[in-house]
């Protein structure tokens, strides 16, 4: 079990929640660390928990029945998913990988569920992420089959800073250049490539230790 403070800080949508419902979120939540490169979970393993990014970042992937390791999304700091595969009650569908240590927040499947069938707030929150889930894996199809490196690139950086999915992220992200590689299903060195041209754009800035976006609206169209 987590604090009511900690929870407030790591759940934009507990503030939503009147204190009966906030209160029976704390108690179903559990924290749990994964040590960089450590798979959270494979596709096909039963993972009951809604979960949360406490601090850390995340690889969502699978691998096509060719063979071919395909990045599906990346999950920063701030982010909660997985709503979809709790509902269902189902397997997962694909694979989650710590990209460096990463602590999660783990509701229970019995907490949820009770949010879900009697919290308005609570449900307002699961349409809200569900619609834009959608608009990121149709997007992703897109990007895949009719863009450069570089708009890839750019469109998967952008997601990392939608402001439904994380409430209002601050505009630089520790991130290196490998792991904005892995985020994007490209080398290291085309990543590094990428994200040159994208500054040269004004798009963002390429710092020490991670990238700060200049204009996320812009990075979210670059290449269309």
């Amino acid at each position: 079990m987590i604090s009511a403070d900690h929870l407030r800080r790591i759940a934009f949508w507990s503030h939503e929640l009147p204190e009966q419902e906030f209160e029976r979120a704390r108690r179903g939540i559990a924290e749990k660390t994964y040590a960089k490169g450590g798979y959270v979970f494979h596709r096909g393993d039963r993972f009951d928990a809604w979960t949360g990014v406490s601090e850390g970042l995340l690889k969502v992937a699978a691998i096509s029945r060719s063979g071919k390791a395909i990045t599906l999304a990346g999950m920063r700091t701030g982010g909660w998913f997985g709503e979809g595969t709790v509902l269902k009650n189902e397997l997962r569908q694909y694979d989650l990988v710590a990209l460096r240590d990463t602590r999660l927040a783990l509701m229970e499947r019995a907490t949820f569920m009770w949010l879900f069938e009697n919290s308005v707030g609570f449900n307002r929150l699961l349409v809200r992420q569900l619609n834009e889930r959608l608009g990121q894996f149709i997007a992703f199809v897109e990007y895949d089959r009719s863009l450069d490196a570089a708009a890839r690139l750019a469109r998967s950086i952008a997601w990392l800073f939608n402001p439904v999915l994380y409430h209002e992220p601050a505009p630089h992200l520790e991130i290196s250049q490998e792991e904005v590689g892995l985020l994007s299903g490209l080398s290291r060195q085309m990543a590094n490539k990428s994200l040159q041209t994208l500054e040269k754009k004004g798009l963002l800035r390429v710092e020490h230790g991670g990238i700060t976006v200049l204009d996320t609206e812009r990075l979210s169209r670059y290449g269309a």
